[in-house]
């Protein structure tokens, strides 16, 4: 089931008995749970009818002992089990199916098993499927985070220029709470209506428009040997901000697109925005990369990438050598 479909069954009040919520990213578990905690109860009824539990301090046996209470207050009692993945589950989890499969109607248990995927082979994640709401909330992709702000943001009505949204992608990372965090505060700090733009990128999260990762990859697409050093040497005063493990991955995934729009058939915008994962807007920058890094040099960019990240990791590397110093050599080599 979609989250949005859910989110909006939950604020029309039509609860399902029972919701386990899965998987790699803590992000959807955490807005669902959410939302049923701030929507089920009222402030006062909770003190009676809201229990929230850990998987590593309590049972199985003490989670369905508390279902099949009935609720005091209000027309639900809400059970919330927070790290449900800490759960005996081997040990226990039959006696939680035999209550799936004779549920309570007046109780409302979610289960938030983070961090993994519920096994899917089990007879009670299909009594979970069947009985309730089952959803797994995955990773997303690198090359699909920015796709994913500009969403964040249409949703409330606002635009987000591609550069913007691929600087916040850049930064932040595949970590949807931290996203949102920032999206939120661009919300609370742009006027509605105005289109969200790199300058408002850098006020209010802190990232410089002008010195940042995404502008060295285009520097480097366009063999500005000036620009690039100037935003290398900013990186070198300000490491924290970018880390030089990141800003060579990010390097990496860049020039494997530039390898990836060489073999291309169809270079048609549609075509290889789609088979690149990026907006159509960054295609010119594609095009002229390949042009300035042949087939042979991008293989090799790539090669020296590898070499390179080694060294962030203390291989090959003299004792006194920098991150500055390193990411200094690296881009002298892709340059030459």
């Amino acid at each position: 089931m979609n989250v949005n479909t859910i989110l909006s069954d939950i604020k029309k009040r039509k609860f399902s008995p029972v919701y386990l919520l899965h998987g790699d990213e803590s992000y959807y578990i955490d807005l669902i749970s959410d939302a049923l905690e701030n929507t089920v109860l009222t402030d006062a009824q909770k003190g009676f009818d809201q229990t929230l539990l850990y998987g590593k301090d309590t049972s199985i046996t003490t989670i369905v002992n508390t279902a099949k209470r009935y609720p005091m207050m209000s027309d639900y009692q809400l059970i919330v089990i927070k790290e449900a993945q800490e759960l005996k589950w081997k040990a226990e989890e039959d006696f939680l199916l035999k209550y799936i499969e004779n549920l309570t109607p007046t109780t409302i248990l979610v289960l938030a098993f983070k961090y993994g995927k519920f096994d899917k082979r089990k007879k009670i994640y299909k009594a979970f499927d069947k009985a309730g709401v089952v959803v797994e909330s995955a990773k997303l992709y690198d090359n699909k985070v920015a796709e994913w702000i500009g969403d964040q943001f249409r949703m409330e009505g606002y635009t987000i220029h591609p550069q913007a949204s691929s600087m916040m992608a850049e930064y932040l990372g595949t970590d949807l709470s931290k996203i949102a965090n920032e999206v939120e505060k661009l919300l609370l700090n742009v006027p509605k209506g105005e289109e969200i733009l790199p300058k408002h990128i850098e006020q209010n999260i802190g990232i410089s428009k002008d010195y940042n990762v995404f502008e060295l990859q285009s520097a480097l697409a366009k063999r500005n040997t000036l620009k690039a050093v100037q935003i290398v040497n900013y990186f070198a005063e300000n490491p924290k901000s970018n880390p030089l493990p990141m800003v060579i991955g990010t390097l990496g995934s860049y020039f494997t697109k530039i390898l990836k729009y060489h073999y291309l058939p169809d270079k048609s915008p549609q075509s290889a925005a789609k088979q690149l994962g990026v907006h159509t807007f960054f295609l010119k920058e594609y095009e002229l990369a390949a042009r300035n890094f042949n087939r042979r040099k991008t293989f090799d960019i790539i090669n020296q990438l590898s070499v390179y990240d080694l060294k962030t990791k203390g291989l090959d590397v003299g004792p006194h050598t920098g991150s500055g110093d390193i990411l200094r050599e690296l881009v002298f080599k892709i340059l030459n």
